[in-house]
């Protein structure tokens, strides 16, 4: 009986020892289990993290790049407007001072005119040298309408102020262009010359067609104008003037090469005339 008895608690502690045992090698398993998947999430976690900060390196280069791009181009469209701001200033100030010395030329030109005491009734019908500005008589006529084309009176001597009629005809379209009305002016001017194309002022008349036509911008007509007077009356006075003229027309056009090779020819060609001086000042003013 003891024996039995014996026996079977043996094999009850075998059995609670065998299950024991089972048990400590299940939960060891079960923490090598765990520890690898702590350690495959520790590896994932920075795997990620990794690839998380290259990204953010990538797109911080990325829009730095696309940064630097946007300044450069700024810089590129500041430089090129600053470069057209410098052009259009130097274009101003050249304009501004050829209009000064056009204005300076033409107000003395025209206050000679103004000055010039009329002529009187004996020496009225005299012949006056080619290119000598016309006197202007004691009053103005009352403004003549550009159109139709104003009618000049007939050449039949003293007139009651006591110049001839083409005297006063010189000096109504003279006063229109002193007074801006270019387009009287140039209209004066025209039937002056077909009224009266032997007359001594008819180179005066010629180069104030060319100088009209400047004043109104219209440079193409103006050079035509003045070479026309080039052409009639090469001997003229007036020949300097008309050669300045062109050069300021083609100056106006931008034509700079043509404009300088006129002033050149003037300087040549009349080397001693107020027009000449007037070249050599623009030419060394122009380097």
């Amino acid at each position: 009986m003891r024996a039995s008895l014996s026996r079977l608690l043996g094999l009850v502690g075998l059995a609670l020892a065998s299950s024991a045992m089972a048990g400590l090698f299940d939960d060891e398993e079960a923490r090598a289990q765990i520890a690898e998947l702590r350690k495959k999430t520790a590896e994932m976690q920075q795997a990620t993290d990794a690839r998380i900060v290259s990204l953010e390196t990538a797109l911080k280069a990325q829009g730095l790049i696309d940064l630097l791009d946007q300044v450069e181009t700024l810089k590129t469209d500041l430089a090129k407007l600053r470069g057209q701001l410098e052009v259009a200033t130097h274009e101003i100030e050249q304009a501004q001072k050829r209009q000064r010395d056009l204005y300076v030329d033409l107000d003395t030109r025209l206050r000679k005119l103004e000055t010039t005491p009329a002529a009187s009734a004996e020496s009225a019908g005299a012949p006056v040298a080619s290119g000598t500005p016309a006197p202007l008589p004691p009053t103005i006529p009352p403004t003549v309408e550009a159109t139709p084309m104003p009618k000049l009176p007939a050449a039949r001597g003293l007139t009651e102020a006591g110049i001839t009629p083409e005297q006063q005809a010189y000096a109504t379209a003279t006063e229109h262009f002193q007074a801006g009305r270019y387009p009287e002016a140039l209209a004066l001017f025209q039937a002056f010359l077909k009224a009266f194309p032997k007359s001594p002022l008819a180179p005066s008349a010629q180069y104030w067609v060319g100088n009209t036509h400047f004043a109104q911008r219209d440079f193409a007509a103006a050079i035509a104008a003045q070479k026309q007077l080039l052409r009639n009356y090469p001997e003229s006075q007036k020949a300097p003037d008309a050669l300045l003229n062109i050069a300021s027309a083609q100056a106006e056009q931008g034509d700079v090469a043509a404009a300088r090779k006129t002033m050149e020819d003037l300087v040549a060609r009349h080397p001693q005339s107020d027009a000449a001086e007037k070249a050599r000042k623009r030419h060394s003013g122009a380097r």
